[in-house]
C-alpha cells in the first residue's frame, strides 16, 4: 500500500510563491531519497530537486536560489518551497521516492503548478 500524495499546487502570478507537499506512506521513509520532478507539454521530465537521507540537497540550475526542498521524517513528508516563480516553472510536479540501496522507486501522480506572466 505504497502511496505518495502531492498537494499545494495552484495558479500564481510571476514572482509569486507556492509550497508543495508530498505525504508518503507504506514504506520506510528514512531509507529513501526524495525528489521532485516536473513535467510539461513538449518537455522532457526534469529533476527539480532532491534530498538524501543525510539531508544533502541538489537543485537544477534553473531553480537554484528560488526553490528549497526539505523533509519532516517524523511525518513522512517532503516539501518544495517555490519562490519568485516564473512562467517556465509551469508544470505537473511529481514526488518520487527511491530506495538508496535497491533503487526501487515510487511515484506520485503530481500537483499542477501554473505561473502566469
Amino acid at each position: 500500500q505504497v502511496t505518495l500524495v502531492e498537494s499545494g499546487g495552484g495558479l500564481v502570478q510571476a514572482g509569486g510563491s507556492l509550497t508543495l507537499s508530498c505525504k508518503a506512506s507504506g514504506f520506510t521513509f528514512k531509507l529513501y531519497t526524495m525528489s521532485w520532478y516536473r513535467e510539461a507539454p513538449g518537455k522532457r521530465r526534469e529533476l527539480v530537486a532532491l534530498i538524501e537521507n543525510t539531508g544533502a540537497t541538489k537543485y537544477s540550475d534553473s531553480v537554484k536560489g528560488r526553490f528549497s526542498i526539505s523533509k519532516d521524517a517524523d511525518r513522512n513528508t517532503v516539501f518544495l518551497q517555490m519562490n519568485n516563480l516564473k512562467p517556465e516553472d509551469t508544470g505537473n510536479y511529481r514526488c518520487q521516492a527511491q530506495n538508496t540501496w535497491t533503487h526501487q522507486d515510487y511515484w506520485g501522480e503530481g500537483a499542477q503548478g501554473a505561473v502566469s506572466s
